[in-house]
């Protein structure tokens, strides 16, 4: 079981592309964030989803089909020894993917989905439960209690904006620190945080804010970083604008780290 611990001095590092494209991909993204984090000595996981269900088109790729996708992301843990996490969208799904997958992810739309975060817990894997573009913050205490009630301690809340206005989202720093006090471990998306979302056919996004808001909360705290990247987000069959370019995965880890190390000094924690 992969677990972040609340108050670790290391920063964890979420990373991988957004959906399950290929075994090639997969391997190719994991190859070079494993080496990157190898280098910096930092905990990682490799995030793909097996299935995208929450397409603004029903014209959009959804996925290769569960079974094999979820195979290819057990290649990635056998290949490379590192855990893995996709995510899970219904009850009936939980405990195939718990059977491939280190830790489950709940989708930001479904936060709220009780019986979800229930089979999720009962799996016995860790859950990082995306905080809704709806959701107040302090409202994700309630969210991480539904898991924590089926004797599952092994939770995470994950920031990733919230709805301002139509086809937008803003970060309110504030957030995590509100969500910290929950006592789970506290995630920054960096990528989901930047987009637009349902713009025209497929969601938007402004990716030159990444490495900004990713300061912002790596200063204010969080426990690990998650960010989607590609190494040609153009060509991403999802999340195209928002997907971090893969060339550009060590700069944005070292910039990172720098910057939690100076919180960690400057809090006493170093």
């Amino acid at each position: 079981m992969c677990r972040i611990l609340p108050g670790a001095k290391e920063l964890t590092i979420i990373a991988g592309p957004c959906v399950v494209e290929s075994r090639q991909l997969l391997q190719d993204v994991a190859g070079t964030m494993v080496s990157i984090c190898a280098e910096f000595q930092l905990p990682y996981i490799f995030k793909a989803s097996y299935r995208k269900a929450n397409r603004t088109s029903g014209d959009s790729f959804t996925g290769l089909g569960d079974l094999q996708a979820l195979e290819y992301l057990a290649s990635v843990r056998e290949n490379f020894g590192v855990p893995v996490i996709s995510d899970v969208h219904e009850v009936h799904e939980v405990e195939m993917a718990a059977h491939y997958l280190d830790a489950l992810q709940i989708p930001a739309f479904l936060c709220r989905q009780t019986e979800l975060l229930q089979a999720a817990g009962r799996s016995g894997k860790a859950v990082n439960i995306k905080k809704g573009q709806f959701a107040a913050p302090e409202d994700m205490e309630k969210a991480a209690q539904k898991v924590r009630d089926t004797g599952n301690s092994n939770v995470w809340l994950c920031e990733r904006g919230t709805t301002f206005g139509y086809h937008d989202l803003v970060v309110d720093m504030r957030s995590l620190v509100i969500m910290r006090r929950s006592g789970c471990p506290i995630v920054f998306d960096a990528t989901h945080s930047v987009q637009k979302p349902s713009v025209g056919a497929t969601s938007g996004g402004v990716p030159e804010f990444i490495p900004p808001l990713t300061r912002a909360a790596l200063a204010v705290g969080v426990d690990a970083i998650f960010f989607e990247t590609h190494p040609d987000p153009t060509k991403a069959l999802s999340d195209a604008a928002t997907q971090l370019k893969l060339s550009s995965a060590r700069a944005f880890v070292e910039q990172a780290l720098i910057i939690h190390h100076a919180r960690l000094k400057s809090e006493g924690i170093a």
